[in-house]
């Protein structure tokens, strides 16, 4: 059965990413369809999969990550506006009987994700 997944790994500061609001959204063309909010828990992951069974079907979609907000309540040093704000990953999947890992490794500096297992 296939699903989506993600967590986030704060590089800055060497640990999970607790406390990230993340969005999920279903893309069809340039419209957006809300699909689910959730919170990372303190392990930098969700508590269960984002999409998963006949919920997940072939498309693309979106991920934002509110990293900007996340380094903020650490009390970070960054200008305003941050350089690292909201991420948006957009993606696609094209096989609904794969497990989709969508991670993101992220400071208020930079990020970068990966197709994981």
């Amino acid at each position: 059965m296939g699903k989506l997944t993600t967590h986030v790994l704060d590089t800055a500061n060497g640990r999970p990413g607790a406390g990230i609001k993340v969005e999920l959204y279903a893309l069809d063309g340039e419209a957006r369809r809300a699909l689910k909010t959730v919170t990372t828990n303190h392990d930098g992951r969700c508590d269960e999969p984002l999409l998963e069974g006949t919920a997940l079907v072939t498309g693309e979609y979106e991920l934002v990550f509110h990293a900007g907000d996340y380094f903020a309540a650490l009390g970070a040093k960054v200008p305003e506006p941050r350089f690292v704000d909201r991420v948006v990953l957009r993606f696609g999947i094209a096989d609904t009987g794969a497990h989709y890992h969508v991670p993101l490794l992220v400071s208020p500096w930079a990020y970068s994700t990966y197709r994981g297992s």
